[in-house]
């Protein structure tokens, strides 16, 4: 396609409709120049593929496809290899279905736990959001299918999620909320992003230039296109004109019509209008779609989807080897909980899929080896409690060996749309745990759930296994994980608070319609706990195994780019199984909050029993640096830091410091600069000496000199008077003269 001769040869209303979307899923069609329309699916976790005409909101109506584990999840395997393979799934899935841009991943950050579509994103961390999603955008796009990356950004949070704005200040806007877009820009090259629906400061995110012009497009170098989510777009010749280049799913000739007449008129250039269309265009010529519809190994595609949650599924608690359960030693099992029946294994809204092969853990049961009774126990479309099914659990359950009990959220209480208003589960799910527990000491509890839980009976149980949304393969990949066909390694990518009112937006989460304010700044999920040493249920990066990890011989090599680390990883254990090395930097040298420690780098390995792999880690200039807004730019101090390995953010396994020097340029000195500053310093301090303290000392007058324990010249070092900028040491009878000639001197590169 010869993109400027197309774009010469169309008219004003056909530009108008190329930038407005059509019938729900496709972008106009021009017949008269061949511009084909491009349809596009949700699919952050499986295709939801709908035909042209069943609407937005019909989420049921749609093909038959695999139902692959929810982004909580999968982000917990911290597998990117495992997140690459996930993408090339869903690219075969949607090459077959000749779908060309695939409606994913949603990488907005886990602020609060509260967040209605926690279950949808990937992690509270954007490192860990970013470099997981930026391998499911690289997998998806090697089988010439796009993405649209969402939610472009701060979108944290569901209600009034169309005209909340999301205040935050600059630094926390660019190193949390913005960060994990960026890493995946840069890395992964999207087709396209998605706007949100919320604004960021008071600007909507549709129309906010400098979001989608200043920082996407110059500053990132983003060359693909930017679309709305859908009805995000209140205006679309302000959004137009701020960047945007697609509104979905457009108003049919209503939008074209306002954009006619917005240049017709002068509100809009033509030339922006074109842009945005050229955007359009490549991404048309780029992502056509198959030229006929195709197949798959749907049941291969299953199996995969077994196991990416054998991979994510975390083992948060296991107290006295309660598991793995061996078939044949294990005695008499007891399962309770209808949703080993009826399973939570998928989001809702956008993310719902039509499955291929529903497996539930109850029907899976047979195939894993254990011999099981099974009792319902509670009502899932209730939550008081049902005294008949309770009373026949616990009768069951006096004499096992081992209970295990599924219990979470119900599909009703956690969605798109809307957020949470607890974290704990419904009161008779809650009520029969800690029943439970008081009448077998084996008990283990099964989680099906979006995002994090209060567990004020955590005490009372052995085991915890944290499933999340497991997908179609739900049943096959929970008893995977509790038999020890599976040796667990998921680890989690948000931290379990041990109550809803320790999370540092509690007072604040959703009071007002209008504003969300990020008045916790830097200080979200691990950065906040671990900062204020603060006790919490299951920490950032939480996961444990049926093996053992030995962490030893740190070694770090450091210049004015960054380290690289190395140290060995040995498997103590008697199983085979994969540790997550987690490296996290504590920021020693500069002058400004700073949380006490940040993830910085991760991989996964697998270790065979006694075997040592030496693990090696790269931090860059970037990784020790900060956004000062004064300056607009990241900022890298030379100084002190501390490098700390661990197996999540409260197992620190080795650490060491550091100093680094990253040859900057020296501040300017000024009259505002400290004597402290020139004291630490031994250019400025020689210079102090030649150009202050000698002239001084040579006509008698020792305000500012001493001598050290050799009798040489040395600057007073009285705490108090180090804590003085220049022009207080003038003002209290200073040589003015002589400072301003030391300022001169030292300012000389």
């Amino acid at each position: 396609m010869d993109i400027e001769r197309m774009l010469a040869e169309l008219t004003l209303p056909e530009k108008a409709a190329l930038v407005s979307g059509k019938n729900s899923w496709y972008t106009a069609a021009i017949d008269r120049l061949d511009i084909p329309a491009l349809m596009m699916t949700d699919g952050p976790s499986g295709l939801r593929k709908q035909t042209a005409d069943s609407g937005t909101t019909n989420i049921n109506d749609s093909v038959q496809a695999i139902t692959y584990p929810a982004a909580a999840l999968s982000a917990s395997s911290w597998n990117r290899d495992l997140m690459h393979q996930l993408g090339e799934h869903l690219g075969d899935e949607a090459r077959a279905e000749q779908v060309s841009l695939l409606l994913g991943p949603g990488v907005n950050l886990k602020r609060s736990p509260l967040g209605g579509r926690n279950f949808e994103y990937l992690s509270e961390d954007p490192l860990v959001a970013g470099e997981l999603g930026g391998a499911y955008v690289q997998g998806v796009q090697s089988k010439h299918v796009g993405v649209a990356v969402k939610h472009f950004a701060a979108n944290n949070r569901e209600n009034q999620r169309f005209t909340a704005s999301s205040d935050m200040d600059q630094r926390t806007l660019r190193e949390l909320y913005l960060r994990t877009f960026e890493i995946i820009v840069k890395a992964a090259y999207p087709a396209t992003i998605m706007t949100s629906y919320n604004k960021i400061n008071g600007t909507l995110n549709s129309q906010n230039r400098r979001l989608l012009r200043s920082i996407l497009r110059d500053e990132w170098g983003f060359h693909g296109a930017v679309m709305s989510d859908w009805g995000a777009v209140a205006d679309n010749v302000q959004a137009l004109r701020a960047g945007l280049d697609l509104e979905m799913p457009g108003q049919g000739q209503a939008s074209v019509n306002n954009i006619i007449r917005a240049v017709e008129t002068g509100e809009l250039d033509e030339g922006t209008l074109n842009k945005a269309v050229r955007h359009l265009l490549h991404i048309i010529e780029n992502w056509l779609p198959a030229d006929h519809a195709g197949t798959y190994d749907h049941a291969a595609h299953h199996q995969f989807a077994r196991k990416l949650a054998d991979d994510g599924i975390v083992l948060l608690k296991n107290r006295h080897a309660e598991l793995p359960l061996d078939p044949k030693t294990a005695g008499k099992v007891v399962v309770i909980g209808e949703l080993a029946d009826q399973p939570r294994y998928q989001g809702s809204g956008s993310s719902h899929v039509n499955p291929t092969k529903l497996t539930t853990p109850l029907a899976a049961l047979q195939d894993s080896d254990l011999e099981a009774n099974y009792y319902p126990g509670y009502r899932l479309d209730q939550s008081e409690t049902d005294d008949s099914l309770v009373e026949a659990a616990l009768t069951a359950a006096k004499d096992a060996n081992h209970v295990i009990i599924f219990a979470g959220y119900p599909e009703n209480t956690e969605s798109e749309g809307f957020d949470k208003t607890s974290l704990m589960l419904p009161e008779n799910q809650g009520e029969l745990i800690g029943r439970l527990s008081k009448i077998n000491d084996h008990v283990t509890v099964v989680l099906q759930n979006g995002s994090a839980v209060e567990m004020p009976w955590i005490h009372g149980v052995d085991a915890v296994v944290e499933t999340y949304l497991a997908g179609e393969a739900v049943g096959e990949a929970t008893w995977d994980i509790i038999t020890g066909a599976v040796n667990p390694s998921g680890h989690l990518a948000e931290t379990f608070p041990q109550r809803l009112t320790d999370t540092p937006m509690a007072p604040t989460f959703g009071q007002d319609p209008h504003h969300e304010y990020y008045t916790e700044g830097m200080f979200m999920g691990y950065r906040y706990y671990d900062t204020h040493e603060m006790h919490v249920l299951f920490p950032f990066g939480h996961g444990l195994s049926y093996t053992t990890f030995e962490y030893t011989n740190l070694a770090v090599d450091e210049n004015e780019h960054g380290a690289i680390i190395t140290f060995d990883l040995t498997n103590t254990g008697d199983r085979a199984g994969q540790a997550v090395p987690q490296l996290y930097v504590a920021n020693h040298a500069s002058h400004v909050p700073m949380p006490t420690k940040e993830l910085r780098a991760f991989t996964k390995v697998a270790v065979a029993p006694g075997e040592t792999k030496v693990v090696t880690l790269k931090l860059n200039r970037r990784d020790f640096s900060w956004w000062c807004e004064g300056k607009s730019r990241w900022q890298a101090d030379s100084g002190d830091y501390e490098l700390m390995v661990g197996d999540s953010s409260r197992d620190i396994r080795l650490q060491t410091k550091l100093t680094m020097d990253f040859k900057n340029s020296p501040a300017p000195v000024t009259a505002e600069t400290y004597l402290s500053t020139i004291v630490r310093d031994p250019r400025l301090q020689q210079i102090f000496k030649e150009t202050v303290l000698a002239p001084e000392h040579a006509n008698g007058n020792n305000f500012l000199a001493t001598t050290d324990e050799h009798g040489n010249l040395a600057l007073l070092q009285d705490q108090m008077f180090l804590n003085m900028p220049l022009r207080a040491v003038i003002a209290l009878g200073g040589p003015a003269d002589l400072i301003h000639d030391f300022i001169n001197a030292a300012n000389k590169r």
